[in-house]
């Protein structure tokens, strides 16, 4: 009599096993989804004001994403050594640009004019920049190494509360200092005619030298960084810090000064970020730091906390979507449209769209 063999046992498909399943499929549609988006919003604005209209918005989006790309490469930095949302970070940026104007108005009281320098010829132009981008970004970069020093190294090992905290803090005491030495007024830089003139003109919308430089002097900035992370000794630390600490200290990484290197470079880029910002708009106030540096950090979280090309294109992709759906909605929204694009990222792809993950420590 022949034997008849039982067919497999189907395992149960649990719910939970589904949602595992539908978060992975929405993590792989992200990035398309994104794209679908970015694609309706500028058919939307050319549709309802016009391709002009379109152009002229999607220049303000990629110029405004180009400061939040340098202050989104610092977040990522400070992030992906130390697990630290630096919340100072973005008034280190604020503190920069007064640093600026404060050099400036150095150098004039030892008779040396930075803006009549700068607006005399191409020539001048460059000496001005090369005067005080350093000197601003070293100025920065001394502020991120000392709040490392004095706030942070200490709770390195403490719960993640206790840096939490104290980041938060340490935001609020520079903001404090900024008003009380700056006032609550909106400043000048004094750089607004630094860079004028008309590049060339797209679809009857101007694009000036001032838009190509703020671009280009991002897209500068950040392949430099990328260049030095990869391919110098102390970029490597820096890295295998990241990766595994005690396993970098056992290697002989001297991990105090890695990460006091990490903040050095990431302030200093905050600096880069402000300077381009004072040159754009000539304008900053005290607290402009806090709304650039929540902003900024949502780019680092988008594009992939940890990946210094994907801070920026976050940074790049979310002034873009801010810029088009204040477009359409108001100006009012361009904070909820930013938020709500945070928690959308950390719903459905939390590893960012470059994706690279941050082990945890114990």
């Amino acid at each position: 009599m022949a034997q008849t063999t039982a067919a497999p046992a189907r395992r149960p498909q649990t719910t939970a096993m589904r949602i595992r399943f539908l978060n992975e499929m929405a993590a792989i549609a992200f990035p398309w989804a994104l794209i679908a988006v970015l694609i309706g919003l500028v058919a939307l604005v050319a549709g309802q004001s016009g391709g002009s209209v379109a152009v002229g918005q999607l220049r303000n989006g990629i110029e405004i994403g180009a400061v939040y790309a340098l202050i989104a490469v610092g977040y990522t930095m400070v992030y992906g050594i130390i697990e630290l949302i630096n919340f100072a970070h973005g008034d280190v940026f604020t503190l920069s640009a007064f640093y600026a104007i404060l050099i400036a108005q150095g150098l004039n009281g030892f008779g040396f004019d930075l803006n009549s320098l700068a607006t005399r010829n191409i020539g001048g132009l460059f000496l001005a920049l090369l005067i005080i981008f350093p000197t601003t970004m070293v100025a920065a970069g001394i502020t991120g190494v000392l709040i490392e020093r004095v706030a942070y190294r200490r709770l390195r090992d403490a719960p993640r509360l206790a840096p939490l905290i104290t980041a938060i803090g340490v935001s609020f005491l520079l903001e404090g200092c900024m008003f009380a030495f700056f006032g609550p007024a909106n400043v000048r830089t004094g750089k607004e005619e630094w860079i004028t003139g008309k590049a060339f003109t797209i679809a009857s919308t101007d694009i000036s030298w001032k838009d190509i430089f703020v671009v280009g002097m991002a897209l500068l900035m950040m392949a430099g960084v990328q260049s030095f992370v990869r391919a110098t000794r102390l970029g490597k630390a820096m890295r295998a810090t990241a990766q595994d600490r005690d396993a970098a200290l056992l290697s002989g990484i001297n991990i105090n000064r890695t990460i006091a290197a990490t903040f050095f470079i990431g302030s200093a880029l905050a600096a880069a970020g402000a300077l381009v910002y004072s040159i754009k708009e000539d304008i900053v106030i005290w607290n402009l730091g806090f709304q650039f540096g929540i902003i900024a950090f949502t780019a680092a979280v988008l594009g992939g906390i940890g990946n210094i090309l994907g801070a920026g294109l976050g940074g790049f992709l979310i002034g873009i979507i801010a810029t088009f759906g204040s477009q359409l909605i108001g100006p009012q929204w361009a904070n909820s449209i930013v938020f709500a694009m945070l928690i959308v990222v950390l719903t459905f792809r939390p590893v960012g769209l470059l994706g690279l993950r941050v082990p945890d420590r114990a």
